[in-house]
């Protein structure tokens, strides 16, 4: 804005019309004790002042001017008509003036003047707004400095404490600080420790200080005072602030006991494990060489077995026809051979269990269809009524998953109640997971199988013990059997890679439940890979 200060409103006007005329905003006053308040209250880039006035001329409403902080970047220009004299012009000079014109002035040269000061104060407003913005630019980076150099001294005291060799590296890779520990490694603070020939890490710390990624390795460092390379763990990580990465903290963790430890429990480890392979290729060999003993003594013994009964039955029908009580002696015998057969064949099929086959797509409807006409006669006698629901395809071994099922029958129809048909009732459903209670799902990777019957039960209590060879829960004059039947299941159960449970209450029948994969992730039963 300009201020023309005159003490006649004709002089006022045609300045004020000229300078509005190019676009400048123009104030007046027309005394110099109105200028005076009118400068305290609005900034003003250029004063055009005229210096005849009454009362307060325009030098003395210049030197006035020049003692107010506020207008000390305006510009002062000097009218006058009668003082025209050099002392006069030098006076206005003197007196704060930036330039002294004689009535009548020019217009445009008057004009071209009050755009250079107003120019002149434009920029003088721009520069000292620069000089301030700069300055507290200035203060806030010195307080970032002192408050930086505040954290680093208190990070320094922090890796001072630390146990492990601690230092800090500037984004350049310069190191900036090392604790004491460092020493034991270096010389000076201004190189890294020399490391194991072997342990070359230095193009990965690069790309990590390329990404700045947390960097972490295994390295041998050379120690000074016995030049041997112990086991350290260095862990450097990047600092940020303001998304801008400002240094690198690490540390050099000594693991040198802990690697030895590892090393000795690794040999430890591997010396056993040899121990073990050998161990378990001699028992290996032992099973084998029992297993062939127990086939060929179960074989050769059934062999004499049969002549015994032959000859039993031969001597009681021609020799003891007459002698009720020889006869009676060698029922027994006949009987006691009979269940030494039985066990005997059953040791065998137990045995059988070790020989390797391998799993195969089975149809187990298909199966039982089969096995349940093996039954038709004694199913007849006993007047057993068995319903088999539709049973799932499986990846089994046939021979030995018609043995569980064999045996479960068996036992079905063996321990039914003297006074009730036997009912068995074979059912089948999928699961999601290998467990007795698993949930039924229609996607399931698992079967569950369940074989229940109305037969004479047993105590759960005893649960831990039927499936354990030669385990009885009844004597053999009450049911016959050799106690070996449900151990043939467990082992064909466990060779499938599932599990079976039962359920039962005394006289309320019982429930043999297994679950099995549908599809077997090895070609060969558990316990038989080499």
């Amino acid at each position: 804005m300009i201020l023309l200060v005159d003490d006649r409103p004709e002089n006022i006007l045609p300045l004020k019309k000229i300078l509005e005329l190019h676009s400048f905003s123009v104030d007046t006053a027309e005394s110099g004790e109105e200028a005076l308040k009118k400068i305290l209250k609005t900034d003003y880039s250029v004063i055009i002042l005229d210096v005849q006035m009454p009362d307060m001329d325009g030098y003395e409403v210049a030197n006035a001017i020049a003692g107010f902080s506020k207008a000390k970047d305006t510009s002062i220009i000097f009218l006058s008509a009668v003082n025209t004299d050099k002392k006069f012009i030098t006076k206005g000079y003197t007196s704060g003036g930036i330039d002294y014109l004689t009535k009548p002035a020019d217009p445009d040269i008057l004009v071209l003047k009050v755009k250079t000061f107003h120019k002149l104060y434009n920029q003088q407003q721009e520069l000292r707004a620069a000089q301030v913005s700069l300055r507290k630019e200035i203060d806030v980076r010195k307080q970032a400095q002192d408050e930086l150099a505040e954290r680093m001294q208190e990070l320094q005291v922090v890796l001072a404490s630390l146990p492990q060799m601690a230092f800090s590296v500037a984004p350049d890779n310069r190191i900036e600080y090392v604790n004491k520990h460092w020493f034991h490694y270096a010389t000076d603070s201004t190189t890294f420790p020399t490391t194991h020939p072997d342990d070359d890490f230095w193009n990965d710390w690069t790309n990590s200080l390329d990404s700045g990624t947390e960097f972490i390795r295994e390295v041998r460092l050379k120690a000074l005072a016995t030049g041997a390379y112990v086991y350290h763990l260095l862990r450097i990580i990047p600092i940020y602030q303001q998304g801008v990465l400002t240094r690198w903290i690490g540390t050099f963790t000594d693991i040198h006991p802990q690697k030895q430890a590892a090393e000795l429990l690794e040999q430890q480890v591997n010396l056993r494990t040899n121990e073990l392979l050998i161990k378990n290729m001699e028992l290996e060999r032992i099973n084998h060489e029992l297993q062939q003993f127990t086939w060929v003594v179960s074989h050769d013994l059934r062999e004499p077995l049969r002549k015994i009964q032959l000859l039993n039955d031969t001597i009681k029908t021609k020799y003891l026809s007459n002698n009720p009580e020889a006869s009676a002696y060698l029922d027994r015998s006949i009987q006691s051979s009979a269940r030494m057969a039985n066990l005997i064949k059953d040791l065998l099929a137990y045995s059988e269990l070790s020989v390797p086959e391998p799993f195969q797509p089975t149809n187990l409807t298909d199966l039982l269809k089969e096995l349940l006409l093996d039954f038709d006669e004694l199913i007849s006698q006993k007047e057993a009524i068995v319903t088999v629901d539709s049973l799932p395809i499986i990846d089994a071994v046939p021979t030995r998953i018609r043995q569980v099922f064999q045996n479960l029958l068996s036992n079905a129809l063996k321990f039914a109640k003297p006074d009730q048909p036997p009912a068995i009732h074979i059912s089948a459903e999928r699961v999601d997971s290998k467990a007795i209670d698993s949930t039924p799902s229609a996607t399931g990777d698992f079967c569950r199988i369940t074989v229940c019957d109305n037969g004479i039960g047993f105590d759960e209590k005893f649960l831990n013990r039927i499936f354990i060879i030669f385990q009885r829960l009844h004597s053999q004059t009450s049911y016959e059997g050799t106690g070996i039947g449900l151990s043939i299941v467990k082992k064909n159960i466990d060779k499938h890679h599932g599990i079976i449970s039962a359920q039962s209450r005394v006289n309320e029948g019982a429930r043999f439940i297994f679950v099995l994969p549908i599809k077997q992730a090895s070609s060969i039963p558990a316990n038989e890979a080499r």
